[in-house]
């Protein structure tokens, strides 16, 4: 473990948290620096303990560390009392295991999970001394790269890196190092090593592409500027779940982490079609883990960190075909090892006894059921392809009721295509729904029931149905808002909902363009980062910087997109088709639904990327 420097042990005796900046948690990987060829400081634009939940990080962080000749360490972003220290003391910002500065590696990388995040990666690139902008730095630099779901709109960030990766990292990572290896070998300057990154499957070079606009400010093509590189990105993705093992030992964290357990992927994708999910477009297609294999890494994985708990981690995880396998699987160590089980993304259409049954073994991981309707009536469940009823959220809460518990969490989402006053109102008919089945069934006396209603703004996505849509503009929402506190009449009930302004930001960045990144710098350099933070959080800060960057944000998220219109995503391929998206938008229209795809294949166009069906329908008797 490397040492502390004079000037960071000054800086750590000045913080609230000094645990998150000093490393050396157990599952630490530390590597004689004179036998790596290649160093990567994975970078996650948040705080410690909401990095530290990060699936994502675990997985690359364990592939990588295998190779003998590669370290790859971590770095998070600064709370603002040790940046505040840091700027003081010129202390540029370093990886956990090392000490080092970011500027000692070759690969500086940063996950893009959300548009919020953004100005906290050009805040981790300053406090690095490394230029914010792909084009002021050559091959002396770093190679700056990201990843993770909001790359599908690579565009807003594009001035900001060298690559993109668009798709699943396990195998398109290790293909960049080696290429990296590879380069510095060779003594490849930045622009050769960057053509040769560009014909690794899922790769995007922002520099190699350029846009031109109509002059409507609506975008007109996005098109490569040298031969030899690809016309459209394909994303990259795992083909077999099977040929990457889980994580079998995590960096268990110092200061606690928001999910601070054990954690295995059982299946990547989502069966369900959601129009309004982003998520369930860009990981398909649907792909599981095998009973057998997951428990095997699960246990090993509790065994090495000591965890006592254990989540079964997807999009959709009572959507595994075998999951009563697993947990049986599962079960058969884990009552003696005194590891509990926990679901946390069951559908409440599956919702079981049997499934609750095996999970409480050990213990109740908690007394919440938490199934999520997202809209209040039929008809709009119907809209946004839910394939939820009333009949089976009753059933999913008689259930969870009769096993003891006593909280429900109900999540819906606010701002709908198609949505009326009469679907707002449905969100608290289907709360009092929920308290008035709890006390027509028998109960021990004096306890009562609780329901909680969760309400976010809705924000259309690149590569759903729904990107075609416009957003509710921020007064609508919030009178949206006051009606539904109006419709709740019982205490039993209670109210949470999100701030309406973040969410419009969010819009705008989820379907920006390449001008926005002038947008972005702007704003941090007057001043913004944690904007996923309340307290920092300045929406008039964004919208001088909008105006002084000359451009409207009402046009992003206010505008709905042609058909046939060019998004600033329509170069990158996630394997959906526009012509499935669109004739989702279609049926959402007349509120038609269409089934999951594990019953009926929709034609998304996801399957090419297996190179056959995603499903067997022969053995389906639906």
């Amino acid at each position: 473990m490397a040492e502390f420097s004079p000037k960071l042990k000054e800086a750590l005796s000045l913080v609230q948290k000094p645990g998150r900046y000093t490393g050396g948690e157990p599952g630490c990987t530390y590597k004689d620096k004179a036998n790596v060829d290649v160093r990567m400081a994975f970078c996650f634009p948040d705080t410690y303990e909401i990095g530290m939940s990060f699936l994502g990080e675990k997985i690359l962080y364990e592939l990588l560390n295998r190779h003998e000749n590669w370290w790859c360490e971590r770095a998070f972003m600064p709370w603002v009392d040790m940046k505040e220290q840091m700027e003081r003391l010129h202390i540029p910002l370093y990886c956990l295991e090392s000490k080092d500065p970011l500027t000692d590696f070759d690969i500086v990388g940063f996950s893009l999970e959300y548009e919020l995040c953004y100005t906290n990666i050009l805040a981790m690139l300053d406090l690095a001394g490394i230029p914010l902008r792909a084009a002021d730095r050559d091959e002396r630099w770093p190679l700056i790269i990201s990843g993770g779901p909001c790359v599908c709109n690579a565009e807003p960030m594009a001035d900001f890196f060298d690559i993109m990766q668009l798709g699943e990292g396990e195998q398109m990572l290790q293909d960049i190092c080696a290429t990296v290896e590879a380069g510095k070998k060779a003594g490849w300057n930045k622009d050769q090593l960057l053509f040769e990154l560009s014909k690794i499957p899922g790769v995007y070079v922002p520099s190699f592409y350029d846009v031109t606009y109509l002059p409507d400010g609506r975008v007109e093509s996005i098109k490569p500027n040298r031969p030899g590189v690809p016309e459209r990105v394909t994303k990259a993705i795992v083909k077999d779940m099977d040929s990457f093992v889980p994580p079998e030992n995590f960096v268990v964290p110092m200061v606690g982490a928001v999910q601070d357990r054990a954690c295995v992927e059982v299946l990547r994708g989502c069966v369900r079609g959601c129009r309004f999910c982003q998520a369930g477009q860009l990981y398909r297609p649907f792909r599981e883990r095998s009973p057998k294999l997951i428990s095997e890494s699960a246990r090993v994985l509790c065994r090495n960190t000591g965890y006592d708990e254990l989540s079964l981690s997807s999009l959709s995880t009572s959507d595994h075909s075998r999951l009563e396998d697993i947990l049986d699987e599962l079960n058969s160590w884990a009552e003696t090892d005194h590891v509990s089980l926990s679901l946390p993304s069951l559908r409440v259409d599956n919702f079981s006894q049997s499934l609750v049954e095996k999970t409480t073994k050990v213990r109740k991981s908690g007394l919440t059921f938490a199934p999520a309707a997202e809209a209040g009536t039929q008809r709009l469940r119907d809209v946004i392809n839910k394939n939820v009823t009333w009949d089976q959220i009753e059933r999913g809460c008689r259930i969870a009721f009769a096993e003891g518990y006593t909280s429900v969490k109900l999540y819906f989402m606010m701002g709908l295509p198609t949505e009326t006053l009469e679907d707002i109102k449905g969100i608290a008919d289907t709360a009092q729904q929920v308290v008035d089945l709890y006390y027509s069934m028998e109960h021990p006396k004096g306890k009562g029931v609780q329901v909680t209603i969760s309400v976010a703004c809705f924000v259309p996505k690149p590569d759903t149905p729904f990107q075609f849509c416009a957003q509710d503009r921020r007064e609508t929402l919030r009178e949206k808002q006051k009606y539904l506190l109006s419709c709740v009449h019982s205490r039993k009930i209670k109210v949470n909902y999100h701030d309406s302004a973040t969410s419009v930001l969010e819009g705008v960045f989820a379907k920006g363009d390449r001008r926005m990144g002038r947008v972005i710098e702007t704003a941090y350099h007057n001043g913004a980062f944690f904007d996923t933070w309340e307290e920092f959080f300045s929406y008039d800060r964004w919208l001088e910087a909008f105006a002084a960057c000359g451009l409207d944000p009402d046009f992003y998220n206010y505008r709905a997109l042609g058909l046939d219109e060019v998004t600033p995503w329509s170069h990158l391929d996630v394997g959906v088709t526009h012509a499935h998206l669109v004739r989702e938008y279609q049926k959402a229209l007349q509120a038609q639904t269409t089934q999951p795809c594990n019953r009926q294949c929709s034609a998304c166009g996801a399957n090419k990327l297996l190179g056959g069906p995603c499903f067997d329908y022969s053995k389906n008797s639906l």
